[in-house]
């Protein structure tokens, strides 16, 4: 692997245990001004301080993330669909290499619809990605969507799913967790980092996952509405630290949680 990749990757995967908490605020690029994402500058600015990496579209990252910060970007190059469709997979990228270089990314991101209607087309976009950023040395970071179908997260379908993003070219991959995730991770030839997905009922199951994914071979988060869409957002992104890079157990990322809450 070449200097530039692997400098790349390192600054996302931290160099102390390989791991990373991602914020991910991508979500506009087909979903609109989501729920407390409706002003992405206020969501991202108490939060990046707290995050390895921010997944994130060109325009967000033009306006509403200060220019001065040392996190690294992930920028999202695929699109081109909305949630009104009801196919979610006939996206292509959207976003050039050259201009995720000129706006300083450091990994570029597109989604690939395995078992989708545009499955062919999805891969295809990863494969010339993959040809066009290695040429610069740019990390891609494959993200096996599933679109509506969220039936399709289980173990079979997302090792599947990995592989192939793997086989492609990618040199990292998210995907979401499931049971019998060690099998996902283990059949994947590159890190895995798992999606945050939505909103989940409870703080303790955010966390429960986060942990019970690293234990089963993630190498970290690129958690979204889970953290922007809590009450208190900073003491959640922290909790989820807490357990990536600290070893904390679930117990104690909880009772920071709550203590931080009442600040």
């Amino acid at each position: 692997m070449d200097w530039g990749v692997r400098n790349r990757i390192a600054r996302i995967l931290q160099p102390q245990d390989g791991r990373t908490v991602m914020l991910a605020v991508d979500h506009g690029y087909f979903l609109g001004p989501t729920h407390r994402l409706e002003k992405p500058s206020a969501t991202i600015a108490p939060l990046l301080p707290y995050a390895d990496a921010l997944m994130l579209t060109r325009g967000v990252l033009r306006t509403s993330v200060d220019p001065d910060t040392d996190t690294p970007m992930v920028l999202r190059v695929s699109g081109g669909t909305s949630v009104l469709q009801e196919d979610l997979s006939h996206e292509t990228i959207t976003t050039s290499v050259k201009e995720a270089l000129r706006l300083n990314a450091t990994a570029v991101a597109l989604s690939i619809f395995i078992g989708a209607p545009h499955e062919h087309e999805s891969i295809v976009n990863l494969a010339h990605l993959v040809n066009e950023a290695e040429e610069f040395g740019l990390p891609v970071l494959a993200v096996t969507a599933v679109g509506k179908e969220l039936e399709k997260r289980d173990a079979r379908y997302l090792s599947l799913a990995c592989r192939i993003a793997a086989e492609h070219g990618a040199r990292l991959v998210k995907t979401y967790y499931c049971e019998g995730f060690a099998k996902v991770a283990e059949s994947c030839p590159v890190p895995v980092i798992i999606a945050g997905g939505p909103k989940l009922a409870t703080d303790l199951d955010a966390l429960e996952m986060t942990r019970d994914a690293l234990e089963a071979g993630a190498v970290g988060v690129d958690m979204g509405r889970n953290i922007w869409q809590h009450d208190t957002p900073v003491p959640m992104i922290r909790a989820v630290r807490a357990i990536v890079h600290a070893k904390a157990t679930v117990k104690e990322a909880a009772a920071l949680l709550r203590e931080k809450g009442k600040r």
